[in-house]
């Protein structure tokens, strides 16, 4: 139920290995699909019983590499432990970070993000775009864009959304930005890595 030829050509090469060693027993149906906004990967367990984890087919191989593991980490997660635990609490943590352990080398990932992923595994969030440091830094390995970082913006540029809506970047407050809707004027906190279209009004 695993195609490890599409997935491998997603994952960076000295990852490749591992990934497969640990998918080789899982009985879990792994799909890519178009990018998606809101989320990078999600994992289910279907009406059957069987597992399915579906992944965004990203061009950025370390981004791609650790949704996989994260969605890898919720199944093994609640196999072990039962379906009663919360899906992002110790349980799933703790299993992230043991499967993530090995990879974290400069093998696999490049040496300005190792620092980085070290800290983040001290208590891994729900999900890498919820680290802002993280998110960004992993933005580098994007291919090229005309979209911008919220954070890269001055305060006032305006910007329009994935789903058309316009708004203009305000004051930063401790961790996200607060942003004017163009129109009502509502207040709005973006993280500082939303990817968003400068545009001129």
């Amino acid at each position: 139920m695993v195609d490890s030829q599409q997935i491998t050509d997603f994952l960076p090469s000295a990852a490749r290995d591992y990934c497969l060693s640990v998918l080789r027993d899982i009985q879990v149906e792994v799909k890519i699909t178009a990018q998606r906004v809101t989320r990078h990967g999600d994992y289910k367990q279907l009406a059957d019983g069987s597992h399915r984890i579906t992944l965004n087919a990203s061009p950025n191989p370390y981004r791609f590499l650790i949704t996989l593991i994260h969605e890898l980490a919720h199944l093994q997660a609640f196999e072990i432990n039962g379906r009663q635990i919360k899906p992002h609490g110790k349980e799933w943590k703790q299993t992230f970070t043991f499967l993530m352990a090995p990879l974290l080398r400069p093998e696999v990932f490049p040496n300005d993000l190792l620092p980085i992923l070290a800290r983040h595994f001290r208590n891994p969030k729900a999900s890498s775009s919820t680290d802002s440091t993280l998110a960004i830094a992993l933005t580098v390995y994007d291919p090229p864009s005309d979209k911008s970082l919220v954070a890269e913006l001055s305060e006032g540029t305006t910007f329009r959304l994935y789903n058309g809506k316009s708004f203009k970047r305000g004051k930063k407050r401790v961790k996200r930005i607060e942003c004017y809707e163009i129109g009502s004027g509502r207040v709005y906190l973006f993280q500082p890595h939303a990817e968003v279209e400068p545009i001129q009004i």
